[in-house]
């Protein structure tokens, strides 16, 4: 994970995927991405290269990519890091993953000052798959092994390809104008509330 920087991408990473998102469209190939991430960085030098410019152009060109783009929460979703990578006709979330605007730790460290809330920031913000779906906010749940992902990945990554054939299948049959406006409004109407 140190390695990784614990899947916390900096402006450039951002710029890579956008890059690649891009050529998928030139080559007329759907995206597919995979979400496991506490945040974008927060350094300093990060946001000096320009953080959040890179991930607001994400969501801007993920927005109008001519393609289909299916994206899925396989592992902690937090923050702008997980949407600057997760606006998608599709959005899904493994059983035991969590998607929020903010991990539960940060949650905890900005209204009570200490990490010791987290469990109130977490059951605060609602981030669990569940209620993610019963909120709207995602397309569905894909089920997990007994135990969780892995225990058995061999299961896992079968559940997950079955559902991305599936929504290929039915994304690809639509020309490109559908799926962006159908993406745009996916968005556009999340926090909306009619009485």
């Amino acid at each position: 994970r140190q390695y990784h920087n614990f899947g916390m991408a900096n402006p450039e990473g951002y710029r890579k995927a956008l890059r690649l998102m891009k050529m998928a469209e030139k080559f007329n190939k759907p995206v597919i991405t995979l979400i496991d991430t506490m945040g974008a960085y927060p350094g300093l030098e990060a946001e000096e290269r320009g953080q959040g410019e890179a991930i607001a152009r994400n969501l801007m060109e993920m927005a109008v990519l001519k393609v289909p783009i299916i994206c899925i929460v396989i592992g902690e979703g937090a923050s702008g890091g997980a949407l600057g990578i997760g606006v998608g006709n599709r959005v899904y979330m493994m059983e035991h993953t969590w998607y929020s605007v903010i991990s539960p730790e940060s949650c905890s460290s900005i209204l009570w000052r200490s990490w010791d809330h987290k469990e109130k920031a977490a059951e605060a913000l609602k981030l669990t798959a569940n209620d993610m779906l019963g909120n709207g906010l995602i397309d569905g749940i894909i089920p997990e092994p007994l135990g969780g992902a892995h225990q058995d990945p061999a299961t896992a990554a079968a559940n997950l390809k079955n559902l991305i054939l599936k929504d290929l299948a039915e994304l690809t049959a639509k020309d490109s104008d559908t799926l962006i406006s159908e993406r745009i409004d996916k968005f556009s109407n999340m926090g909306v509330v009619t009485e």
